[in-house]
Formats: structure tokens, C-alpha cells, sequence
């Protein structure tokens, strides 16, 4: 990692939690991951919280908006702590972001 001085002292660089994330999130393996891990938490909002930063991470709101043919207000709606999406819309949106759902035993 690279070195900074400051004040007469040396210090690592850091890298922002949220901006590590956004790099993490441009690969699918790790954006699936993320997803199936946010999917063990029992609250919903958990779930649409992490898609939400996926989407945000690897296209954008209005890229996402465009290709599920949804306003971005209604995916910002639907993606929201308070969303309450259809599944036609989830595999919309996991689709656009080149996700898909999958299911496993547990």
C-alpha cells in the first residue's frame, strides 16, 4: 500500500469503505456474493439496500432505469428501504446489472 507523510509522520493510504465496494462490486462473482449474503439477513430492506448498491456500482440508476424500462424514480422507489418489488421487476433489474437469480439448498 502507498505511504503518505504528513505532519512528520507516515501513514497508510487509505481507500474509502464505500469506494473499495464500488471497485469489489464491478466484478459479478463478488456482486452475486454480495447479494446471496444480504439474502440470509430475514429483513427485506437488507436485500434491496445491497441491490441497490450493486445497480448504483455497476451501471448506474439511469442505465438501469433504461434497460428495465422503468423511470429512475421508480426504480429509486422500488429500491428503496421501503420498496416492496415484483419478482418481474428483481429479474429485471438483476438482469440489466448481468445477475440472475439462483436458488441453493441451505
Amino acid at each position: 500500500m502507498e505511504r503518505m507523510a504528513t505532519k512528520g509522520q507516515e501513514m497508510k493510504a487509505s481507500i474509502k469503505h464505500d469506494d473499495w465496494l464500488n471497485q469489489q462490486l464491478q466484478d459479478a462473482d463478488f456482486a452475486a456474493e454480495y447479494l446471496n449474503a444480504a439474502s440470509e439477513d430475514d429483513d427485506p430492506k437488507t436485500y434491496l439496500t445491497a441491490l441497490r448498491k450493486v445497480v448504483e456500482a455497476r451501471s448506474g440508476m439511469t442505465s438501469i432505469a433504461e434497460k428495465t424500462q422503468l423511470s429512475r424514480e421508480t426504480l429509486y422507489r422500488t429500491l428503496s428501504s421501503r420498496g416492496n418489488p415484483t419478482i418481474k421487476t428483481l429479474t429485471a433489474v438483476l438482469k440489466a446489472t448481468g445477475l440472475r437469480f439462483g436458488v441453493t439448498p441451505h
